[in-house]
C-alpha cells in the first residue's frame, strides 16, 4: 500500500498523538505508521499507510482536520512499520 506523509495543525493532546499511531486501520484503509510533532510551533506529521490520496483526506476530514499538504513518498527504511 502507498505511504503518505501530510502536515496540520496539533489537533489533540499529546497523549491522543501517541495512542493514534496504535490505532487499527480505519474505514477509510489508513493507518498510522507514525507521528512526528512540534508543541512549540502546532505543527503535526502524519506517516499514513493508505489506499489513495483521498482515502487521506477523508481519514483527516472525519476529525474536522484540515492538511497543508498531503504527498506520496517512499521510505528508506520500512523495518520499523508495524503491520496488522
Amino acid at each position: 500500500m502507498p505511504i503518505f506523509l501530510d502536515v496540520h495543525k496539533i489537533p489533540f493532546k499529546e497523549d491522543h498523538l501517541k495512542e493514534l499511531v496504535d490505532s487499527p486501520i480505519d474505514e477509510f484503509g489508513v493507518k498510522h505508521i507514525n507521528l512526528i510533532y512540534n508543541d512549540r510551533n502546532d505543527v503535526c506529521f502524519c506517516l499514513l499507510d493508505a489506499p489513495d490520496h483521498e482515502s487521506v483526506v477523508k481519514h483527516h476530514d472525519k476529525v474536522n482536520i484540515q492538511c497543508e499538504w498531503i504527498m506520496e513518498v517512499n521510505l528508506a527504511k520500512y523495518n520499523s512499520i508495524k503491520k496488522d
